[in-house]
């Protein structure tokens, strides 16, 4: 208990899993916690200030499993191994104690378990600093599952843009900069996994020097130049990885310094609107990117969010992403031998990453090798099939042919013949390496075998010099190897002569155990022999793990190479399917946004399922009013889908800009530097905003900071408060962003009086989903037409809700009533006595129904229930 004690001391906002023989024990408070979390038994193990200590654990072998669910559950956990076996600890006294250390703290940003991590989602561990009072941010960011490093400088009012771009698992701030009000701002829209750190952790000068300790380098020239901020970001992460790793070495690739070009800004309020990676419940399902991704590896899922997640605003990175897609639709015999070559690729980055943190196995080693022996396999086929394939493919495939990497084809080809075909998960396990590549290892095996073999012999001849038929020589960790009898042949053995060869060592119920010196001096002999060939294989691992280290470079390389190949065939796959276009970028003055047959691609995937078809529309706007308006007034029904014709826009934008397809006959666009989506809203009861205020806080973000360049969409603003302060409010904003904002936008609303706007705002036009009412039924048709919608339809889609008959009847009543007045909404009788309709009549008398009400439907035939319809429809 002291030493766990004083090793606790050291992390106590951490649960310590402390290392005992074969479970990791948690005591104290962390005990009672882990208990409740992990649904296991509370016990106790002495005591302490005279009260019992609660004790609880989980086996070593199983721990991952109860790791993760600490970890999702918002829990930091320092991991306690024995560093001494108990045969080392006696070696300094009877009662020596095993000495114990932490290993590493186990946190969100921090996991690098294959168990732990969802094989198709990246994983940021950030930290951000400011600088120069603020007016200057930073942030230094890092997979550490990967080893990418990734170094930006960003305006401080963009940051919750930036956080939310990013596959956020961990967020490092000071306790200075996490007070800023930028800061609470953005950890409100974001509530990431928050670690705070000490002011003094973010500083330049340490930064520098970590920097430089971490890469062991004497200088940061080659990385280029850091700003203040950036190098007291990096100061911030580096840190807290020395202490989570336990101050083993950093493993990361160099940092890269992010491109002066900013993405496209994408608030998380429009991100969670639009469903990008993220649905509303929290799945990914549903989403923008899982209805797109046709990636078969895991970089390849991970690369392939990461483009849609932040999209570009150069036109060169995204035209070179366009051709690698042309590609392969132009090649569609490659692409399915690349994808079915790439199917079977492991995950090289995140086994690269394992190997170099000393975290890795055997099957990491195999993964590298099968990698890059795909890679291999995919530049021959490409080579084969095509001539001067686009820039980013001829890249890849450079990066990927073994033949420009030497030691990377001689690692490959001796981790081929080196590797048995089944490997075990950790290296301890033994015997991952195959016959004949080690000599040395080879000998060990052979005496350990042999070993073996003469003691089935000496068991054989023990057997005939006793008589007893029934000895056996067994191997225990208590004994080692002994010679087992029934009971009832032991005395024999303990008397003259046989007692001088056979020594007494253990009495059972029914078996007795002996041993011989020739045995003892045996058994040494093999454990020897094991000892031996344990250690070699550990020492050829650790050779070839070396070997990893000194190629990281062009592995790193090799693995992003395979990741651009999957996302650029996966492209070319999802556009072959849904017959998704190449976009046509227009020059970078010129804000437009030219769509014909555009669709929504979650909207159609979904219908597709049911069997249904979608229905495409067109869209024309620009920001410059010259050649289409630059902001399209829309109305129609609820249910029509204007909220779909809206989103589906912005989604054109998104994957434009991201380098991929767009589900459109056509489209041509110029460059957004932001977008912005309020469609729909909710309450926000943790920070008292109700639905109202929240539509408002977004309607304010977009009102205040979109550019000429943006493209916009808003719908139902003003809606959650009284008709005349929803509609000042709407009117108004319709009015800001025509004349103010002059951004592309789409401003869907109900509220008819602002269709007038179209006549007062020359940039602007009507648009209206078109609805048709036949038989007291109201059909969506789903086509946007210019001008204005004749009404709302909103007491029919009510009916269609289910509302209740009486209900609707009276909706009409005032509605007609309201429709009627031509005076102001206060001067109408919404509230006053309104003539109540006829009730329904429940006691009528008519010849169907009597005839029903004989009938029960229980007992009816198939050929019943048909005769029964004719009778009916010959009833008046």
């Amino acid at each position: 208990m002291a030493q766990y004690l004083a090793i606790k001391a050291r992390h106590p906002d951490a649960l310590l899993f402390f290392r005992m023989g074969d479970f990791y024990e948690l005591f104290f408070e962390d005990a009672t916690r882990a208990a409740e979390i992990l649904d296991i038994t509370l016990t106790s193990r002495g005591e302490h200030e005279g009260k019992p200590i609660p004790m609880a654990g989980v086996p070593y072998h199983a721990a991952e499993g109860y790791l993760a669910r600490l970890i999702k559950s918002g829990e930091r956990v320092a991991v306690c191994e024995q560093t001494e076996t108990p045969a080392e600890a006696k070696k300094r006294g009877y009662k020596a104690i095993v000495n114990r250390d932490i290993v590493r703290i186990v946190t969100p940003g921090t996991i690098t378990e294959e168990s732990l991590l969802p094989p198709r989602q990246g994983q940021a561990l950030v930290a951000v600093a400011f600088a120069a009072g603020g007016a200057e941010a930073a942030l230094a960011a890092c997979d550490v599952s990967t080893g990418a490093f990734e170094v930006r400088s960003f305006a401080p009012e963009s940051l919750g843009d930036t956080l939310s771009a990013m596959p956020l698992n961990e967020l490092l701030l000071t306790e200075a900069d996490a007070d800023r009000p930028l800061t609470r701002a953005a950890l409100e829209a974001l509530r990431p996994p928050l670690t705070h750190r000490p002011n003094g952790a973010a500083s330049a000068k340490s930064g520098e020097r970590l920097l430089k300790d971490a890469f062991k380098i004497a200088a940061l020239d080659a990385f280029g130049t850091f700003t203040k901020a950036e190098l007291a970001a990096c100061s911030l992460l580096l840190d807290y990885l020395s202490i989570t790793q336990a101050g083993a070495d950093i493993r990361l690739d160099p940092p890269r310094r992010s491109a002066d070009t900013p993405a496209l800004a994408i608030d998380p309020a429009t991100r969670a609107s639009l469903e990008i990676d993220t649905a509303l419940n929290g799945s990914r399902q549903g989403t923008l990117l899982a209805t797109i991704d046709r990636t078969l590896t895991a970089p390849g899922a991970r690369l392939l969010a990461a483009r849609l997640a932040r999209p570009e605003t150069t036109a060169a990175t995204i035209t070179a992403r366009y051709d690698s897609v042309d590609f392969f639709l132009a090649n569609d015999h490659l692409r399915e031998s690349i994808r079915k070559t790439l199917k079977n690729a492991p995950d090289l980055e995140r086994a690269r990453a394992r190997i170099r943190l000393g975290r890795g196995g055997p099957r990491d080693l195999a993964a590298i090798a099968s990698a890059l022996k795909a890679g291999e396999r995919a530049v021959a086929e490409t080579t084969k099939a095509a001539t001067n394939p686009p820039h980013l493919i001829e890249t890849a495939l450079n990066d990927l042919t073994l033949a420009n990497a030497p030691d990377l084809a001689s690692l490959t080809h001796d981790l081929d013949r080196a590797l048995q075909d089944e490997l075990p998960t950790l290296p301890r396990d033994g015997n991952f390496i195959a016959q004949g590549w080690d000599e040395a290892l080879d000998e060990a095996r052979t005496l350990k075998s042999d070993s073996r073999k003469i003691i089935a012999e000496l068991q054989a001849r023990y057997s005939n010099q006793t008589g007893i038929s029934a000895l056996k020589i067994k191997f225990n960790n208590v004994l080692g190897y002994f010679i087992d009898v029934p009971a009832r042949h032991a005395d024999p053995l303990m008397g003259a002569p046989l007692n001088e060869t056979f020594i007494h060592r253990q009495t059972l119920a029914s078996n007795v155990r002996f041993s011989t010196a020739e045995l003892s001096e045996l058994a040494g002999k093999i454990s020897r022999a094991e000892d031996i060939a344990k250690g070699r294989e550990l020492a050829l691992f650790e050779t070839f793990c070396h070997r990893v280290e000194t190629v990281s470079a062009p592995l790193s390389a090799a693995a992003n190479a395979l990741a651009t190949l999957d996302v650029a065939a996966a492209s070319a796959e999802w556009a072959s399917e849904t017959n998704a276009v190449r976009p046509s970028l227009a020059t970078s003055d010129t804000p437009i946004f030219e769509a014909e047959g555009l669709r929504h691609p979650v909207v159609e995937a979904a219908l597709r399922k049911q069997g249904d078809g979608f229905t495409a529309n067109d869209l024309k706007l620009d920001a410059r009013g010259e050649t289409a308006p630059r902001l399209g007034l829309v109305t129609g029904p609820n249910m029509a889908g204007k909220s779909t014709y809206l989103r589906q826009a912005c989604l054109a934008v998104i994957l434009a800009q991201a380098g991929l397809y767009v589900p459109a006959r056509s489209l041509r666009l110029g460059l957004a530097d932001r977008i912005f989506s309020r469609v729909g809203a909710s309450d926000d009861l943790s920070r008292g905003r109700s639905t109202f205020m929240v539509e408002m806080v977004e309607t304010a973000a977009i009102l205040t900071q979109a550019t000429p360049n943006s493209f916009v969409i808003l719908d139902e603003v003003g809606r959650g408060t009284s008709t005349y302060d929803g509609l000042a409010i709407a009117w108004a904003a319709v009015e800001h962003l025509h004349n103010t904002n002059k951004c592309r936008a789409l401003f869907a609303t109900h509220y008819h009086e602002l269709t007038t706007l179209a006549d007062d705002l020359p940039a602007s036009e009507n648009l209206s989903l078109r609805a048709k009412e036949w038989k007291d039924e109201l059909i969506f048709l789903h086509d946007v037409q210019p001008g204005p919608a004749d009404k709302s339809y909103g007491v029919q889609v009510a009916r269609l809700a289910g509302l209740p008959a009486r209900a609707v009847r009276r909706a009409e009543q005032v509605l007609k009533k309201l429709e009627a007045s031509p005076d102001t909404i206060e001067a109408l009788p919404l509230f006053a006595s309104v003539e109540e309709p006829e009730p329904i009549e429940t006691t009528m008398s008519h010849p169907a129904l009597d005839l029903l009400e004989t009938i029960d439907p229980d007992s009816l035939t198939p050929r019943e229930a048909l005769d029964l319809i004719y009778r009916l429809k010959n009833k008046d």
